[in-house]
């Protein structure tokens, strides 16, 4: 089994705080497994810094590390270096530095370049992240958004593929328990912070006022330093909305379970794995059409998706589907099917093999 050097320069697979970004890096450990490689987190050095004022000095620890991987390395080399998720506020310095110095294909998946961070406060997170990209034999492209500038940006010889996001039907239980009678219950799961999860939040609850007059539920799984400015954009709609802070996994499938229907205006999301994991459970899925969503939300089969930002569109497409029963009953149907098949490991870990075999051979 070939072993592959593991590295998120964003947020390490063990980091303490649950997101989105630590569930995808530990999903490609555990799909790297299933793909026939054995994984081994090579680093947790952590380069994010969304100021760009600490690049210089990550950028000398990241430097360092390399040195001590490669010295580590030397006489037992991996197959290959693996880095999830490079960009100009999370560059990876060590990767690149360790695969030359061993000679060992260096592969990035979720790779994003941004040209007009060239200049400014965050120049040198830039350009780290812009060599990293250059470096990679492979990208593994998983949100359409960052298609057409690494298109237009790749090297002779360097291979693009599509990876889109994926989910361990594992995580999530095999028997989901039927939908009770009542007014619709919609769901909303994501952290509470500002920036662009407070933006969310807004258009949730200017969407909400829109069908007010119709007969709803809202639960809504999360909590952070902004829990006290989303509690007052939904206090307006009284006992109709649940807030039930942080969920554990289990508690979080009872509720994805229990949902008619998430709606989210996923502001800037790469792609939100919550749509997904909604899917899981047969639980369509109504969310603004940012980044990646609409490779996370099959428009009109397993849900809605409405243009970024436009919360009268989202009101829209949620009296569409309450005036529609037997439209959101094939929705839910062929969205457990979308989430738990065409998205599940087994066919991430296919896609995994097929990219990364072909360059295994050209080392040999």
């Amino acid at each position: 089994m070939s072993r592959v050097a593991f590295y998120a320069p964003l947020k390490a697979p063990d980091h303490p705080v649950p997101s989105g970004e630590r569930t995808m890096a530990r999903l490609l450990q555990r799909a790297l497994a299933v793909a026939g490689f054995a994984p081994e987190v090579a680093s947790t050095l952590r380069t994010r810094d969304p100021q760009g004022s600490r690049h210089p000095g990550l950028k000398a620890e990241s430097l360092a590390e390399a040195g001590r991987l490669v010295a580590a390395y030397r006489t037992d080399p991996p197959a290959l270096w693996f880095t999830y998720h490079v960009y100009y506020k999370a560059p990876d310095w060590i990767g690149p530095a360790v695969s030359r110095a061993l000679g060992i294909p260096y592969v990035v998946a979720e790779g994003s370049r941004a040209p007009k961070r060239a200049r400014g406060p965050h120049a040198l997170g830039h350009a780290g992240a812009e060599s990293a990209l250059d470096t990679a034999a492979l990208i593994l492209v998983m949100n359409r958004r960052d298609r057409p500038a690494l298109e237009a940006a790749r090297p002779g010889g360097q291979v693009l593929a599509d990876l889109p996001p994926f989910l361990d039907p594992a995580d999530w239980p095999a028997t989901l328990p039927g939908r009770a009678p009542g007014p619709l219950r919609l769901l909303a799961v994501a952290m509470m912070r500002e920036g662009d999860k407070l933006a969310s939040y807004r258009l949730l609850a200017e969407a909400l006022a829109r069908v007010g007059d119709r007969p709803w539920t809202l639960d809504v799984a999360g909590d952070g330093p902004a829990a006290a400015e989303v509690a007052a954009l939904l206090a307006p709609f009284g006992e109709r909305v649940r807030r039930h802070g942080a969920v554990a996994p289990a508690g979080l499938s009872a509720l994805y379970a229990a949902a008619g229907l998430l709606v989210w205006p996923a502001v800037n999301e790469a792609y939100g794995m919550a749509l997904l994991e909604a899917q899981a459970h047969g639980c369509p899925v109504v969310a603004g059409g940012y980044g990646g969503v609409p490779d996370v939300v099959r428009d009109h089969v397993t849900g809605r998706v409405t243009p970024p930002g436009d919360a009268p569109a989202l009101a829209a497409a949620i009296r569409d589907l309450m005036d529609a029963p037997d439209t959101l009953a094939a929705m839910r149907d062929a969205a457990l099917a979308f989430a738990r098949e065409e998205r599940g490991l087994d066919a991430a870990a296919a896609r995994l093999r097929a990219a990364l075999v072909p360059l295994l051979r050209g080392q040999a």
